[in-house]
């Protein structure tokens, strides 16, 4: 079996390294605000090419942060809207409605599954704040034109960064694009950790302040309680192995470019629709997409996904429920965002790793150009 992903061989590649960072936390004796996440805080910062780092718990965390931060410095208040995707994965979402915010869905574009810059203009009114920008898939979705809509109506652009980690807008990395970029670094991202943990990348020093102090309880100082804040800390251990990973992504990212650009190449079926990298010429080259997923679409998505996994090939449907038919949102199950259903759909992402062989690769392509 093909497995989608192998986290247990993806992280084995990097086994020396994490022991050695796993004993230093051990052996330190803080496990918890220490200089491993300074470390990496630091490291993280510079990497995305911003001036501040703060590490979280997780990346729902790092979103709702980002929102609460601009309430609580009176830019956004409860009521306010903020332009999201209608295709993002639902975290993207409760992170403005756990806010008293009011989330306003914008259909994809139906070639790159990134909001439609074309749409988002006519979803903006005066309770419009921002616009939560998703880098849906590893693919970057910034460009001038949501930059110009950011600019005209003076809107905040929020990056949900949690599936683009090293995915570049020309010489911009993703997380420094926006006013405020979100992270995740669950396991199975291109920067996973061996548990949870998140971050934001700003240039806003006010900002990064307000919400490093929201996420240790609303305080700057000890026993000192300036907000009504919460508990959400990237710990020591998750922070060193982060560090370690962190050195390897561009190269890891590589890897995953080199795959899509044989998948893409060779992958020849008549009823699959591939993904569309913005320099599709090029995409070994092309920085804008770390390729997260590698999502190919068919009307007959179902019976493609069982006909490979009894070929030995799993495969997995991201997303299989769009968020304005989930039970979560009930209020909107009404709604019709045809594209973001059509999509949910016909979606199946196959496997794409840094440690995927030629040969399993080989195997992916072959097995699908004979489905029948």
């Amino acid at each position: 079996m093909i497995d989608f992903l192998d986290l247990k061989q993806v992280n084995i590649q990097y086994k020396i390294e994490l022991k050695d960072a796993f004993k230093r936390v051990l052996n330190s004796g803080w496990y918890i605000h220490g200089k491993e996440v300074t470390i990496f805080e630091e490291s993280f910062a510079a990497f995305c090419g911003t001036k501040f780092c703060v590490g979280v718990g997780n990346g729902l965390d790092a979103l709702r942060l980002i929102f609460r931060a601009y309430i609580e410095i009176g830019i956004i208040s409860a009521g306010d809207e903020v332009i999201v995707p209608a295709n993002t994965y639902i975290a993207s979402i409760l992170a403005i409605s756990e806010n008293r915010l009011i989330p306003v869905l914008v259909e994809p574009d139906i070639n790159t599954y990134n909001i439609d810059p074309e749409k988002i203009e006519e979803k903006i009114t005066s309770k419009t704040k921002a616009i939560l920008l998703v880098h849906l898939y590893g693919q970057n979705a910034y460009n001038k034109k949501i930059q110009e809509i950011a600019d005209e109506y003076k809107l905040k652009i929020i990056e949900d960064a949690a599936q683009a980690h090293g995915a570049y807008y020309k010489n911009k990395r993703v997380g420094s694009l926006g006013n405020a970029s979100g992270f995740s670094f669950y396991p199975v991202k291109n920067l996973g950790a061996l548990g949870d943990g998140g971050a934001i990348t700003t240039d806003d020093e006010e900002l990064a302040k307000t919400i490093r102090a929201l996420a240790n309880y609303g305080s700057h100082k000890k026993y000192k309680n300036e907000h009504k804040g919460i508990n959400s800390r990237l710990d020591e251990i998750q922070a060193a192995i982060l560090s370690v990973k962190l050195k390897h992504l561009d190269e890891d990212n590589q890897k995953r470019r080199r795959i899509a650009q044989y998948y893409i190449e060779n992958i020849k079926h008549p009823d699959i629709i591939m993904p569309i990298s913005n320099f599709q010429f090029q995409i070994s080259n092309s920085l804008d997409h770390v390729w997260h997923q590698f999502v190919i679409r068919t009307k007959r998505r179902d019976q493609l996904r069982k006909y490979l996994q009894e070929n030995g090939i799993q495969t997995i449907i991201h997303y299989p429920i769009p968020p304005h038919k989930q039970q979560a949102y009930k209020e909107w199950n009404n709604f019709s965002f045809p594209i973001t259903e059509k999509l949910s759909k016909e979606v199946l992402s196959l496997p794409i790793n840094s440690i995927l062989e030629k040969s399993e690769i080989h195997r992916i392509v072959t097995s699908i150009n004979k489905f029948e």
